[in-house]
């Protein structure tokens, strides 16, 4: 066994190697010639004897791990039970936790009660304390002997400054019972207001600042100022200019100018002001209103210690009160007739006769249909290049309604202003989005010809790029109250709808034209021409047409679209683009000569699909451009041009269409080849 153990401690173990050590260490295991002679049995036996004492030491070590085993299963047992019992006393400790926050939880809130309880004692019994100190110190006053310490000590200034502003507050408080005085401080005062001798007025009024008669005497001040003030027709000018003078001299008089100019204010409005509206509304409503506001704004110049806006609105409103009632019935029905003026007269200047749009479900009906069939679905109208969009239109209407949302902003009670404001908001809605934008993408989708028509014009894109440059930048700036941004959401959705119908059938029209331009213009001898040896020209005549048609109407979608808007709209038509010009070159026949030229014809395809600055597109023509070799290559050469890069990846069936165009396809070596 303590050989076994030395050969297995050798590191790392190799079992053909430990069998090599150990027939090395056997006397007569060594190789025929040794010192040694090989001696099988001997080997044997000692194989055997080995092999045994790994059996026992195999049995002692196994022995060995069940025991350590049972030992480990032991000790997790009795780990496991300690924990759990760790846990019981945790969740026992979080008891007791829980048990003592609510413990000190009552007894904060005792404490707080208990000192609410007695502050509500205490601050009483202060109060009556500082009321007694201040009826001591006020008769000190009242024998003219100040004896405290607080009046004698000069260290005690701030205390004393303190307890004379108290009493001083109350002594505003006591009867003022000698009238015979007053009397003759108020008319003193009134005499050197007469003759202009301020520095008596302010005297007087320092005097009876601090009684409650000084209100007297600025009602008198604000009553003698008036007098002879309104000499002329213009009772407002005459207003302004007395308002003016008061501010020059107010200063000079009272301690608080503010107080008394706006109180000044406040009485031409109430008194002189309404009175006078009273009787002249009737007839000059709008002046003088206007007239009023132009006072208000001459008068925000004076200090008059308060918010001078919502001051001098409140004075505006209360004389016009009685006359606001009805106020935004008023102000829709003018807004209306504005707008329609505005509308009509420049559909005139246009010599245009506004047609009626219908609505309901016929109309409903027609525009579900037309959108999943772009048919036309009423008679084309041609709208002469006009597409009835005009940005000082939208300028002037915007402007009235802005002074709209001024005077519903002035003259509208606080809790009907957000009602009234959307009214006006929904006049804005019919007459700039409905009556005007909508009626001119109507006008621009029955303008649009249909996709067989010849000669088209088509300014339905000229319609796109008014919405879009001038339009949209002002639509947007609408007022921002949550119910108008929604009702201006569902306005431009339709519009937008509208406008995405009218492009779908513009290039319809498009591709209608090209049809029209290849069928006018395309030969069937173009491609398999009578003398093969006698073509001079490079491409045909019909590919140089609809070309020059094509980079046109490119060039007039970059005009009228920006952003996104161009790349979608150009990928639509490019992709029909290609599929026209794949299924007109499925229409020949072609010769060797004429597959050339059809080469040459979608080679010049794709240099106008360039223009596009459209990656897919460009790819669909360099497929196409691919597919027409087929037209000519040798049929020994038709297997690698199919397998090449761009071809390969496309259905054969497709491969085969194009093959078959060709004119020698029935001889049987060429469709021996392809097969």
């Amino acid at each position: 066994a303590h050989f076994s153990v030395e050969l297995f401690q050798l590191e790392p173990f190799v079992a053909d190697e430990y069998i090599e050590r150990l027939v090395w260490r056997t006397p007569g295991g060594g190789s025929r010639g040794g010192p040694e002679a090989f001696d099988p049995k001997r080997l044997l036996e000692e194989f055997v004897n080995h092999i045994q004492e790994l059996q026992i030491m195999d049995e002692r070590i196994q022995r060995k791990v069940e025991k350590l085993e049972q030992q480990c299963q032991k000790e997790a047992k009795e780990f496991a039970k300690k924990v759990q019992e760790l846990q019981k006393s945790n969740q026992v400790a979080f008891q007791h936790f829980q048990e003592l926050d609510e413990h000190i939880s009552y007894v904060a809130t005792k404490v707080c009660h208990l000192g609410d309880q007695l502050e509500g004692v205490n601050t009483p019994r202060q109060r009556a304390v500082e009321a007694q100190k201040l009826m001591k110190y006020f008769n000190e006053f009242l024998d003219g002997e100040l004896k405290s310490d607080v009046f004698t000590n000069s260290e005690k200034i701030k205390e004393a400054a303190d307890i004379i502003q108290k009493l001083h507050l109350i002594a505003q408080e006591l009867p003022f019972d000698r009238q015979v005085h007053f009397l003759r401080l108020i008319q003193e005062f009134t005499s050197a207001q007469r003759r202009g001798e301020i520095s008596r007025m302010r005297e007087v009024a320092a005097v009876l600042l601090h009684f409650k008669g000084y209100s007297h005497c600025v009602d008198v001040y604000i009553k003698q100022c008036q007098e002879g003030a309104y000499l002329r027709n213009d009772i407002f000018e005459d207003a302004a200019i007395l308002c003016q003078r008061v501010n020059k001299q107010v200063g000079d008089i009272f301690s608080n100018p503010e107080t008394v100019l706006a109180k000044l204010i406040q009485n031409v409005f109430e008194i002189k002001l309404q009175s006078f509206v009273k009787e002249q509304l009737e007839e000059c409503r709008k002046s003088d209103a206007e007239q009023t506001t132009n006072l208000s704004s001459k008068l925000m110049e004076f200090n008059l210690g308060t918010d001078k806006q919502t001051f001098l609105s409140k004075l505006i409103k209360s004389i016009f009160i009685s006359y606001l009632e009805n106020y935004i019935e008023v102000e829709t029905g003018y807004l209306k007739s504005r707008s329609a003026m505005i509308l009509q007269r420049y559909y005139d200047s246009k010599n245009h006769q506004k047609r009626s749009i219908g609505t309901g479900g016929i109309q409903d009906l027609k525009e579900r249909i037309r959108q999943r069939t772009n048919l036309p679905l009423g008679p084309s109208i041609d709208t002469h290049g006009e597409t009835f969009l005009s940005q000082e239109v939208v300028v002037n209407l915007l402007q009235e309604t802005k002074q709209a949302f001024e005077r519903c902003h002035r003259l509208s009670d606080p809790s009907d202003l957000p009602r009234n404001a959307f009214r006006i908001f929904t006049i804005l809605v019919e007459f700039l989005c409905i009556e005007h934008i909508d009626y001119a993408l109507e006008t621009g989708l029955a303008g649009i010809p249909s996709s067989d028509s010849r000669n088209a014009n088509l300014y339905f894109l000229d319609v796109v790029q008014q919405f879009n440059d001038h339009l949209m930048p002002l639509i947007s700036s609408s007022p921002k109250l949550s119910e108008c941004l929604q009702k201006k959401k569902e306005i431009i959705e339709q519009m937008e709808m509208k406008l995405d119908t009218g492009i779908d059938r513009t290039l319809n029209c498009m591709i209608g034209q090209m049809k029209h331009i290849l069928a006018a213009e395309q030969k069937k001898t173009d491609f398999k021409p009578e003398d093969e040896n006698n073509v001079l020209i490079q491409y045909t005549n019909a590919c140089v047409k609809v070309c020059a048609y094509v980079r046109k109407q490119v060039e007039k979608i970059k005009n009228s679209m920006d952003g996104k808007n161009v790349d979608t709209v150009l990928m639509e038509l490019g992709v029909r683009f290609h599929r026209l010009i794949y299924e007109h070159l499925q229409q020949y026949s072609y010769s060797c000569m004429g597959g050339m030229l059809a080469i040459c014809d979608v080679a010049e395809y794709r240099k106008c699909a360039k223009d596009f600055k459209i990656p897919m597109v460009l790819h669909l023509f360099d497929t196409l451009h691919a597919l027409c070799n087929l037209l000519v290559v040798a049929p020994d050469n038709l297997k690698q041009v199919c397998s090449g890069e761009q071809l390969a990846n496309l259905d054969k069936n497709i491969l085969h269409s194009f093959v078959q165009l060709r004119a020698d396809y029935r001889s049987a070596r060429l469709a021996r080849h392809f097969s």
